[in-house]
């Protein structure tokens, strides 16, 4: 009975469907940032056992949320700036930016040295290990058994 009451006024309410509409898509938003953040294999939790099962998944929820707070922080230094700058920000305007931006972060990271001023050290190929020992033991044909 309670659920029909609640369907019911859904269905009469259009302010109430319009702020359950947003809620969803926000909610909707999140997971799909939450899986572009945990794209390793997939977003597939191989582990069987339900302890690093909670662990992947409170570490993909960790990281989602320390990516979101990144990104809440630098929208907050941009508008600051335009505001400095004279710009008039209207709050209708603010609260239609998402804080699930992902084209600013390269997932698989950037490892350069030479912007650092540091050089990799030259490959050497040689290996101090002296093969002539092994030379004189190589096995014979006859060593083998034959193949059943």
């Amino acid at each position: 009975m309670i659920r029909t009451v609640q369907l019911l006024r859904y269905l009469s309410d259009a302010p109430l469907r319009r702020r359950v509409t947003a809620a969803t898509n926000k909610v909707e938003s999140f997971n799909r940032f939450s899986q572009w953040i945990g794209f390793g294999n997939r977003g597939v939790i191989a582990d069987n056992d339900p302890v690093e099962q909670g662990k992947a998944m409170k570490f993909n929820a960790l990281l989602t949320n320390a990516v979101i707070f990144h990104n809440a922080l630098d929208i907050a230094e941009i508008v600051r700036q335009l505001l400095e700058e004279g710009w008039e920000i209207d709050p209708e305007d603010l609260a239609q930016i998402s804080p699930y931006l992902t084209e600013h972060i390269n997932r698989f990271g950037e490892y350069s040295t030479h912007e650092l001023g540091i050089q990799p050290e030259a490959y050497d190929p040689r290996l101090d290990v002296d093969f002539t020992v092994f030379r004189g033991d190589a096995p014979t044909s006859e060593s083998y058994s034959p193949a059943a």
